[in-house]
């Protein structure tokens, strides 16, 4: 059940009516016994569209967790499970607690837990936050994988909590680890250039606005952005800003590069010197290869425009190829 493809925001009105329609068949199940498997099934069916429709509200994980379990399906439940922890981040410590148990016996206990742990409502995540504990996130954060559009959704609605009670640095720190696994998130993009904007950070905002741009080339959110600069100088005497030194543009985009590359699985290859090459190996370029290859399209999209804009010409052909798989 792979909603992150399908699709991009939650839709919590799809969502609530197939919950509903899944308890309607829950209820027919019980009452006659006759039919209960057929009408198990057609309230899986339902749950599973809740979950698809919007994996943010818990009821609709929890309604077809405990459908699993009323139909003795203990793998069904166990990838249930894993799905949600999933979309909670990938984290290794909870992915562990599935392995080797019986999750006809304990499956419900761990999604409860789960959601006591992180729960998938902000307010409800952040209220249970102390100081100790935001700072604990924090640390935890860096470590988790955002590849999945749902995580990222999940924990960009976390840190946007996050920035409202005033934390705007953490907020700035941490978002780059969600872009860094996710590139093409283009509104999160445009809601840290704002940030950036407000803060008078000019730099910082406009490459937040040019990797908008780049991506979605029908949004002139940069040149917008240049224009207001250039508006707000007038009748000044300030030299016109044109953007940020390539210094600046190649330092941001190896660090999202090196962001990216925390969740790869691509090693590096190491140059093999021997007497009969005639040239020397590529390695920039055979490491895009290795990348575009194994689908790692963020890590290899960041490189190939940092090389790009270093004047590497020929990484323009595969920063654009992996641009078009982000």
């Amino acid at each position: 059940m792979d909603s992150a493809s399908i699709l991009q925001h939650p839709r919590r009105n799809l969502g609530s009516r197939h919950r509903s329609q899944a308890d309607r068949f829950v209820k027919l199940a019980r009452k006659d016994p006759e039919r209960k498997d057929e009408n198990l099934a057609w309230a899986e069916q339902n749950a599973q569209q809740a979950v698809l429709h919007d994996f943010t509200d818990e009821r609709n994980w929890r309604c077809l967790a405990e459908i699993k379990h009323m139909r003795e399906d203990g793998e069904g439940l166990s990838l249930v499970l894993e799905d949600l922890f999933v979309v909670l981040g990938r984290d290794p410590n909870q992915l562990g607690q599935l392995k080797g148990v019986d999750h006809m016996e304990v499956g419900l206990e761990l999604l409860e837990a789960a959601f006591l742990t992180d729960s998938l409502e902000p307010e409800v995540w952040f209220d249970k936050l102390d100081a100790e504990s935001l700072d604990n996130f924090a640390s935890r954060c860096k470590g988790l994988d955002f590849t999945d559009q749902r995580a990222n959704i999940i924990y960009g609605r976390r840190l946007e909590r996050i920035r409202s009670a005033g934390h705007e640095d953490m907020f700035i720190e941490l978002v780059h680890h969600l872009l860094a696994h996710r590139p093409a998130n283009h509104e999160l993009w445009m809601e840290l250039g704002r940030l950036h904007e407000r803060r008078e950070e000019i730099d910082q905002a406009w490459l937040c606005y040019d990797h908008v741009q780049q991506i979605r080339p029908t949004e002139p959110v940069r040149d917008l952005f240049l224009s207001r600069l250039k508006g707000a100088m007038d009748g000044e005497k300030a030299v016109p800003w044109s953007g940020p030194s390539l210094e600046t543009r190649a330092d941001f985009l190896s660090r999202m590069q090196n962001l990216s590359h925390t969740v790869s699985v691509v090693p590096v290859v190491e140059e093999e010197v021997t007497e009969d090459e005639d040239e020397p190996i590529n390695l920039e370029l055979k490491r895009l290869q290795d990348l575009i290859e194994a689908g790692e399209a963020a890590e290899a999209f960041f490189m190939a425009r940092s090389l790009f804009t270093s004047g590497e010409s020929w990484a323009e052909e595969w920063m654009l190829k992996a641009q078009s798989m982000l």
